[in-house]
Order: structure tokens, then C-alpha cells, then sequence
């Protein structure tokens, strides 16, 4: 994924806090190895090569990745794609009796960078939950991160936003997309291949941080909140 992870845990009554803290971490370092497409090795770039041919297992956590990045491009009218500027969404086809995916063509690039980040923060995150730990901050390159509980004496984890103003976190995660003017590394919209106007910011907190990546990407893409998306999440674009 290419960028720093820090995980943040108080003083609580969880035995071994240390020991689960580095097993967290160790998560998302899995989680790297498995989707860079950087690396001719990983499970990613397998799919690349072989999914056009036949089908691909996919362990639980990485098919229902895909079942997310799928559900949010249709939801988004193609806002969020993992094949840009391919424009090949339509080509991954998961099967959900087998936790298969193949691509229905050959040529298809994935790149997980809009999803990825929080994918392995989710997977963390779980990890520190499992073990009983029940408050702590994880966030990976600034632009993600989740809150669970609250520290001591506080409501949340809060977060000041590069931008101005600033998020409570509490048993939620966060994502910030961004584009200003003179960015070199500049967002394309899938649907055009043009270059997304700056600046612009699309903040989206919710309950899942893999969601939230993908919702900011595809927010910061539509210029405003996608249409449909309530509930447990709130979007905000300026």
C-alpha cells in the first residue's frame, strides 16, 4: 500500500495489549503482500495474469473486498473503478458459491489503492476486537483511519482535518480524498479519464473503513455526496 500505518492503544485492562497491537499490524502487512500490484508475487497480481483464463479463490476477506468495490461502483454510477482508466469494472465477475473471481476479458489492471488502505485498517481492527481490546486509533497514510471507543476521559478520537476542522471518532472510521491545484499525482474521473478539478475535499465517516475509501473516492469524483448513501454514514464535500 505503499504508505506508514500507526496504531495508537491506551492503557486497558486487556491482557497482552502489546502482543495484540503487533498482531494488528502484522494484518495489514499481510494484507499488503497479498494486493500490491507492485509486487509480481501477490494474490493481486495472480488475478491479473490468471482470472481471464479461469477462476481465482479468493480467501473470505478478499472476495467480500471486491463484492464492496463492485457494489459502490454501481452505486456511484461508475465513480469508483478499480481499473482506471481501463473502465473495465463490468469485466470482475465474483462468484459468490465458490469465492471465485474471473475477469471476463484479458488486459483488465486492478489497482487497489482507493480501497486498500482501509481494507487492512477493517482487518486491524478486527484483530484488536477479537482479542478484546476495546479502544484504540489506527490510521494509515494520514488519509484513513478508525476510532474504536474513546480515550480515557474523551468522547472519541479526535481528528483535525487537513483543511480546517476536525472529526470525532468513536467506534467509526474516516477517510479523506483530496485534489488541490498543482497536485502532480492528479484523481481521474473513470468515466472521462479527465483529471478531477482541485481543490476539492471529500470526507466520509461510517462504519467500515474499506467503505469509506471507496465512498470518498467516488464523492470526491461526483463533486457532492453520492445519491442513496445514508444512514450510519455521512458524507461531506467542499
Amino acid at each position: 500500500m505503499g504508505t506508514r500505518f500507526e496504531l495508537v492503544l491506551p492503557d486497558q485492562p486487556a491482557p497482552g495489549v502489546r502482543a495484540v497491537g503487533e498482531a494488528a499490524m502484522a494484518e495489514i502487512e499481510e494484507c499488503h503482500r497479498r494486493l500490491s500490484r507492485f509486487d509480481p508475487a501477490s494474490l493481486l497480481s495472480y488475478i491479473v495474469r490468471a482470472a481471464a483464463e479461469r477462476p481465482v479463490a479468493l480467501d473470505r476477506d478478499t472476495f467480500g473486498l471486491f463484492e464492496d468495490a463492485l457494489s459502490v461502483w454501481r452505486m456511484s454510477d461508475g465513480a469508483f473503478d478499480l481499473t482506471v482508466p481501463g473502465r473495465a469494472m463490468d469485466a470482475l465477475l465474483l462468484d459468490a458459491s465458490s469465492h471465485t473471481i474471473r475477469l471476463a476479458r484479458s488486459g483488465v489492471l486492478l489497482d487497489l489503492g482507493g480501497i486498500a488502505k482501509g481494507h487492512g485498517l477493517d482487518l486491524a481492527a478486527r484483530v484488536l476486537r477479537q482479542h478484546g481490546v476495546s479502544r484504540g486509533f489506527i490510521q494509515g497514510g494520514t488519509s484513513s483511519a478508525i476510532g474504536l471507543g474513546a480515550p480515557p476521559g474523551a468522547d472519541g478520537w479526535r481528528v483535525e482535518l487537513a483543511g480546517g476542522g476536525d472529526v470525532l471518532l468513536h467506534d467509526s472510521a474516516l477517510s479523506v480524498s483530496a485534489v488541490w491545484d498543482g497536485n502532480p499525482h492528479p484523481t481521474l474521473d473513470p468515466r472521462s479519464g479527465v483529471a478531477v478539478p482541485g481543490p476539492r475535499r471529500a470526507v466520509v465517516t461510517g462504519p467500515s473503513a474499506r467503505l469509506a475509501d471507496a465512498w470518498s473516492t467516488a464523492a470526491l469524483v461526483l463533486g457532492k455526496p453520492p445519491a442513496g448513501l445514508s444512514g450510519p454514514w455521512s458524507v461531506t464535500v467542499t
